[in-house]
């Protein structure tokens, strides 16, 4: 059988799908694809936008029947045994949420979402589905998919001994990876579990309090601060105050300063002493900008602060107001807000935006990328081509 996700709808989850399907959002521990991977025990592939096709090409076995999964869904043992007992041309949907369709043999790289009219409906009654809907369930959700992913990754394993230069409540709650440092820090993980992955450093002085996570090869800071439900993914560096924020990997809070109730993607850098407002002087609820409809929407959330996609920076003394939203490859910098709407490639701020041109895009890329060293390829050039004419 060929397991496939699939994006639907992907534009809501803007900026993070301009470079990534929705199955390579992070949210928990692990990113969407990464949770199925491990439920199903193969590598899998999706069906995703055209522009993103030569970076994740969709590759099946033709002689197998497939089954096409929604990206947004997040697996569990209730949804995996069911998706597995669909017959081919049924369709499984938890109320209106498209879960899977047994496509039978008809090929994945031909599905159309329209065409599961024609399918026979199976409903589920599952009230613990996870399912993000919105770039803002990214973090709002993120609690439930961190308890969630702790539990699944750590059952029946047994844990590095924590240093008694620390201070713990709750050592049951608590999961350290092969190769983790943690020292002279305080874990409260009586709030929810604390997960530090492979290679990760707590440096002394910081200050956790769960649900947390901190994947592999990643670093917090000295003095930092940390509150639940946050997850910092794999190779980052992050210090300062963080509440209730997801950064997806390979991004930089190095320094002091507020991040909250946030979602980074991937190669952004926060420079030093940047702060994002996430709740309103008036207490009213927050606004963000809808990219699809180009319009200003009501995210019903009184807690809200910045989404920011992929290869973003701010400069020192940065500051970012309720609901902020970031394209790809933006540099802020100034000593006022800038606007709440930052377009894909913007170079400025308060004063106004000139455009980031894309030869200096992808020579910073190109230097990011060495330090890590890994490669900023034809593929990754041709994606920032794309965006650069057709999204700023």
């Amino acid at each position: 059988m060929n397991y496939i996700l699939v994006d639907i709808d992907s534009n809501r989850f803007l900026p993070f799908t301009f470079t990534r399907p929705v199955c390579d959002i992070r949210i928990g521990i692990l990113t969407i694809r990464q949770k199925w991977e491990k439920y199903l025990g193969n590598e899998l592939f999706c069906i995703t936008a055209e522009h993103l096709k030569q970076k994740f090409p969709l590759n099946f076995n033709s002689s197998c029947n497939s089954i096409v999964i929604n990206g947004a869904v997040c697996p569990d043992d209730v949804l995996l045994s069911k998706i597995q007992e669909l017959k081919p041309n049924q369709v499984l949907y938890v109320k209106d949420v498209f879960i899977a369709a047994n496509l039978g043999e008809i090929a994945p790289n031909t599905f159309d979402i329209a065409g599961l009219e024609k399918y026979e409906k199976v409903v589920l009654q599952h009230d613990a589905l996870l399912h993000i809907d919105s770039v803002t369930d990214i973090f709002s959700k993120n609690d439930i998919a961190l308890r969630a992913d702790f539990a699944y990754l750590t059952a029946n394993k047994v844990s590095q001994i924590i240093s008694g230069s620390n201070q713990v409540n709750n050592f049951a709650n608590i999961y350290i990876e092969e190769g983790a440092i943690v020292e002279c820090s305080l874990l409260n993980a009586s709030t929810g579990p604390i997960y530090i992955g492979k290679n990760a450093e707590v440096m002394e002085g910081s200050i956790i309090r769960g649900p947390f996570a901190l994947c592999e090869g990643s670093v917090l800071k000295m003095g930092a601060k940390i509150y639940g439900a946050t997850t910092i993914g794999p190779y980052s560096k992050v210090g300062g105050e963080v509440n209730n924020s997801v950064i997806f990997g390979y991004s930089n809070k190095a320094h002091d300063g507020f991040l909250g109730n946030s979602v980074l993607g991937e190669w952004c850098n926060l420079g030093a002493d940047t702060n994002n407002s996430n709740l309103k002087n008036n207490y009213s609820q927050v606004q963000i900008w809808d990219y699809a409809n180009k319009v200003y929407a009501n995210t019903g959330m009184q807690f809200c602060g910045i989404v920011m996609g992929d290869h973003s920076k701010t400069g020192i003394n940065t500051m970012l107001n309720t609901g902020t939203w970031v394209g790809v490859c933006a540099n802020i910098f100034g000593g006022s807000f800038p606007p709440k709407y930052v377009p894909c490639f913007s170079w400025g701020g308060a004063d106004g935006f000139d455009t980031f041109e894309l030869s200096k895009a992808i020579e910073v890329a190109q230097r990011v990328y060495e330090r890590r060293s890994l490669v900023f390829d034809e593929k990754e050039q041709t994606l920032f081509t794309y965006l650069f004419n057709n999204f700023r």
